[in-house]
Parts: C-alpha cells; sequence; structure tokens
C-alpha cells in the first residue's frame, strides 16, 4: 500500500489542469458531494421517520441527530473542501458515486492516472466504498 500512496502522490503532483478541466472537476465535485449528503440524510431521515412513528423518543432522534452532524456530516464536509478535487472525482468515479458515462472524456482522460490508481485498489479489495 505504501507503494500505492507513493504512485498517488507522483501521479497528483504532476497535474496542472486547464481552467476548462478546474470548471469541471468543480462541477463534478458539488455532485458527488450531493450523493453522498443525500445518501446520509436519507439514513437520517428514517430515524425522523421512527421518531414520527414513535418508535423512538425524542432523546434518542437528538442522539442520532448529535451522530449526524459530528459523524457524516463533517466527514464529508471535511472529505469536499480540502482542495483534492481531482482525487474526490476520481474516487467517486470508480466508487459508483458518478456515472462513468456521465462525466466528459476530457475530464476522464485528464484523470486517468488517478482513475487508474484507484482501481487498482478497488481490485485489490482494498478500496473503502462510501458509506462503509
Amino acid at each position: 500500500m505504501l507503494v500505492s500512496l507513493l504512485s498517488l502522490k507522483q501521479v497528483n503532483l504532476m497535474k496542472s489542469y486547464s481552467k476548462n478541466i478546474k470548471r469541471l472537476l468543480r462541477e463534478y465535485i458539488v455532485k458527488a458531494y450531493d450523493r453522498e449528503l443525500h445518501r446520509e440524510l436519507v439514513k437520517l431521515d428514517m430515524s425522523f421517520a421512527q421518531w414520527r412513528d414513535g418508535k423512538i423518543d425524542s432523546d434518542e432522534l437528538n442522539y442520532r441527530i448529535h451522530q449526524y452532524h459530528s459523524g457524516a456530516s463533517r466527514d464529508l464536509y471535511k472529505k469536499y473542501n480540502n482542495a483534492n478535487d481531482d482525487m474526490n472525482v476520481a474516487y467517486a468515479i470508480v466508487t459508483d458515486i458518478l456515472n462513468r458515462d456521465e462525466i466528459p472524456a476530457e475530464l476522464l482522460e485528464a484523470l486517468t492516472g488517478l482513475l487508474e490508481f484507484y482501481q487498482s485498489i478497488k481490485d485489490e479489495g482494498e478500496l473503502k466504498a462510501p458509506g462503509e
């Protein structure tokens, strides 16, 4: 895995993107963030449904809201606001947060090295998928 991390650093440090690629990265990072946030909010919504149905009390719902806020919400914010848009978009593609078919060819080409990196980790069974 250390070799893979070194390879990732080499791939990532050598990249300088055109304005168009940077724009596309920003566009798709927003989509990936929204999809992951939606997944987590659906889980939280299930807690609200349980509360409305009387299956959990207000204290338990409050606890779950707190867990969401200090856990999933914070983790996603940190992940998607760390200036590694290219890495996050590549990860989102390989883990099917973003469908490869929806990504413009020029962006896929710009991310080739990162996509190969994440795919190799996925093939080894060591890539943590969203929600795990």
